[in-house]
C-alpha cells in the first residue's frame, strides 16, 4: 500500500476520489430527491458536443463541455416549461444533438483526439493538478451554496409548490441547482467518463437511501460510500491493470447489492420478531 502511494499520479488519484466524493455526495442526493436522474443522463451526454467543440477549438474540452452542459441543462428545462414538448422528449433531443455535434467536431479536427476514450469511460490516474484545482473550488462552491440555502433547496427538492406557497425563489434556485449539476457532471467526467459519470451521482445516494431518509444524512453517507468505493476500485484497477472508471462504479453496484441483501435480512428479522410477539 504504502508503494503504491508513493507514485503522484496514485496520491492525485486519491484526491480526485475524495472531491468527487464531496460534490457528488451532495448535488447527487439533490438529484436523487428530486428525481432527475434522466434529465442529468442527458446533460451528461450532451456535454460530449463541448468536449468535441473544445478539440476543433483548440481549447481545453472541459471548458467546452462546461458550456455546452450548462446551456443543454437551460434548455431543457426550457423548452418542456415554455413548449408543448414533453421534458423526456427534450432530453432525448439535446441528448442525441450533443453527442451528435462532439463526434461531428471531433472528426473535422485535423490529426487524432487523444485521450477521448478517457473522456467517454473515465481514467482517475491520468487527473493533472488544474482538474484537482477545478475539483476542489466547485466542491468548496457546492458545500457554500448548501450550508447557505440549505432549507430552501430542502423545501424545493421534497414539494417545490411548498416552497412556491412561501415565496421562495423556485426558479432561481432551480437554475442555480442545475448550474451546479451541469458543473458537476463535467469537471468529474475525467474520474468517471460521460457513460459512467452519472452511477458517481445515483448509485451511492441510491444506497445510503436504503437506510437513511433525512438530506442530510443521505449527503454524508453517501459521500462516505463513494469514497470507499472509489479508493477501493481505484486500487483494484491498479493491482489487476484494468480501466479504473468502470472498475469503481463495478464496486458501487456492489456495495448497493450488498446493502439490499443487508436491509431485507434486517426486515425479515423484524417481521418474524413480530410475528413470534404475537
Amino acid at each position: 500500500m504504502a508503494g503504491i502511494l508513493s507514485y503522484d499520479f496514485v496520491l492525485h488519484a486519491v484526491e480526485a476520489a475524495f472531491l468527487a466524493s464531496i460534490t457528488c455526495g451532495f448535488i447527487g442526493a439533490y438529484i436523487v430527491a428530486r428525481r432527475m436522474v434522466f434529465i442529468s443522463g442527458g446533460i451528461t451526454h450532451a456535454s460530449f458536443g463541448g468536449i468535441g467543440l473544445g478539440y476543433f477549438l483548440g481549447i481545453n474540452p472541459i471548458f467546452g463541455a462546461a458550456i455546452f452542459s450548462i446551456l443543454s441543462a437551460f434548455g431543457i428545462r426550457l423548452v418542456s416549461k415554455q413548449t408543448d414538448i414533453r421534458e423526456d422528449s427534450a432530453i432525448g433531443i439535446l441528448w442525441s444533438f450533443g453527442m451528435a455535434v462532439g463526434i461531428i467536431f471531433i472528426y473535422l479536427t485535423p490529426g487524432y483526439a487523444p485521450n477521448l476514450m478517457s473522456y467517454l469511460f473515465g481514467s482517475i490516474l491520468t487527473v493533472t493538478s488544474t482538474d484537482l484545482t477545478l475539483m476542489a473550488i466547485l466542491a468548496a462552491i457546492t458545500v457554500t451554496v448548501f450550508l447557505l440555502f440549505y432549507r430552501t433547496i430542502l423545501f424545493i427538492s421534497f414539494d417545490e409548490e411548498y416552497a412556491r406557497s412561501h415565496n421562495a425563489p423556485v426558479e432561481t434556485f432551480n437554475y442555480l441547482m442545475l448550474t451546479l449539476v451541469a458543473l458537476v457532471i463535467v469537471i468529474n467526467i475525467r474520474v468517471a467518463g460521460i457513460i459512467l459519470v452519472i452511477s458517481y451521482l445515483t448509485i451511492p445516494q441510491s444506497t445510503a437511501n436504503l437506510f437513511v431518509n433525512d438530506l442530510k444524512k443521505i449527503i454524508i453517507l453517501s459521500m462516505i460510500i463513494s469514497f470507499a468505493g472509489s479508493i477501493t476500485g481505484l486500487f483494484l484497477s491498479y493491482y489487476w491493470n484494468i480501466p479504473s472508471g468502470a472498475t469503481i462504479i463495478f464496486v458501487f453496484v456492489l456495495i448497493f447489492m450488498i446493502a439490499r441483501v443487508i436491509v431485507y435480512l434486517r426486515n425479515l428479522k423484524q417481521r418474524n420478531n413480530s410475528i413470534s410477539d404475537r
